[in-house]
């Protein structure tokens, strides 16, 4: 029994491995193929009679090692320097704005439609207006630089400002004055709690000289993650911040005190970093993946309760999100397209506490959602004839 789960989850993990090289070519996310993959095996184990134990479990804790991983591969990869600043703001201006925007405006029909409070509805809706790095950035790689830079920076930054703005309604029994105090110093505590850390965690991995060196640096970024979250902390500021840090130390060269990191020595060390944590981030993400397609019913996908829902969530996001394009003179093709709901939307739906839950939001919507945009961005990618390394 070990050996035949052992050899299905390495065939499985492969043929992942398959998808993702190939999405490239074939322009369809890997995503739909992971999920179609993992609801074949529900389907394969169900007609042959095999029982397997409930993984439901995993899926929240596979679903934020993956965020943090994605989060920090992403922001390895970004440049920060003078050049990026109006990338950089276009970028969390087109994270920040159709996010709000949407999310008041799904609150309000939810209350509307279905009689919710306000605070509720906003906890559900919020979920449907992060676009996933998850599926966004392995998507973009034949784009060209400055658009596959801005995906980056937008799908990093909407995970980071979706998850902070879930956690202010999610766990803010009232939302009142005290309530956006308490939010700004716990904002002012991770930024200064990510500098410390970021200094420590540089300092470690320029100094540990054991063979093991990068997994003890990954649990210590997981640990302080989960420690941040524990007291609602937004840690995926201190991710981004740490990856931007030791993924631009030529850009801080001409501070002094960056000296005593030996940043020509540490570089080298960045760069196997990079590496171990794209491969660790693709492995976590096919899992995820996998695992949710494997916990899909057939009724779920193909519910008609939700579908009409569904539609008008996903029209009201490409709505929203052609919107802010032509205000930051951004070209709506094919950014228009690359806006896919992915794993950041399932795990706030799994955050979503008792109290907080509305009959409107259940898993078929979720994967509806998350089905429609996936293929909308496939076919844009399709349609989008191969750019070249200009500006767009």
């Amino acid at each position: 029994m070990t050996s035949a789960i052992i050899i299905t989850f390495c065939f499985l993990l492969l043929i992942a491995y398959v998808f993702d090289i190939s999405s490239s070519k074939t322009k369809i996310p890997s995503v739909i193929l992971l999920l179609l993959l993992g609801w074949g095996v529900k389907q394969m184990s169900v007609f042959v009679d095999i029982s397997l134990p409930d993984l439901s479990p995993f899926l929240p804790v596979l679903g934020t090692v993956g965020l943090i991983l994605i989060v920090l591969e992403g922001s390895l990869e970004l440049e920060l320097n003078k050049s990026k600043l109006g990338i950089i703001k276009k970028s969390f201006f087109g994270a920040l704005f159709p996010m709000l925007a949407l999310a008041f405006l799904l609150a309000f029909l939810f209350s509307y439609f279905g009689g919710y409070d306000i605070k509720a509805s906003l906890t559900n809706a919020i979920p449907f207006c992060v676009i996933s790095s998850a599926i966004a950035i392995p998507s973009v790689k034949n784009l060209s630089a400055y658009n596959k830079e801005f995906v980056i920076y937008e799908s990093s930054l909407s995970d980071i400002v979706g998850v902070v703005l879930f956690n202010f309604f999610a766990f803010n029994e009232i939302i009142n004055w005290n309530s956006f105090g308490s939010f700004f110093l716990q904002l002012l505590i991770i930024i200064i709690v990510s500098f410390l850390c970021t200094i420590a965690l540089s300092y470690l991995l320029n100094k540990i000289e054991h063979h093991v060196k990068f997994v003890p640096i990954i649990l210590l970024i997981i640990l302080i993650y989960a420690v941040s979250k524990v007291y609602h902390l937004p840690g995926l500021v201190f991710i981004l911040l740490f990856g931007l840090f030791i993924g631009n130390l030529d850009e801080l060269k001409h501070y002094k005190w960056i000296e005593k990191f030996k940043p020509d020595e540490l570089n080298k060390e960045v760069l196997k970093f990079k590496e171990l944590i794209a491969e660790f981030a693709f492995l976590v993400r096919a899992l995820f993946f996998l695992v949710f397609g494997f916990l899909m019913e057939t009724s779920e996908i193909l519910s008609t309760q939700t579908l009409l829902w569904a539609i008008s969530i996903s029209i009201l996001i490409y709505l929203f999100r052609a919107i802010q394009l032509k205000l930051s003179n951004l070209p709506l093709k094919p950014l228009l397209f690359i806006a896919p709901r992915g794993l950041i939307t399932i795990l706030l739906f799994l955050s979503i506490l008792p109290i907080n839950s509305i009959g409107l939001v259940n898993k078929s919507l979720i994967i509806q959602v998350i089905i429609i945009t996936a293929l909308v961005m496939m076919f844009g990618l399709m349609t989008n004839k191969k750019q070249s390394a200009s500006k767009y």
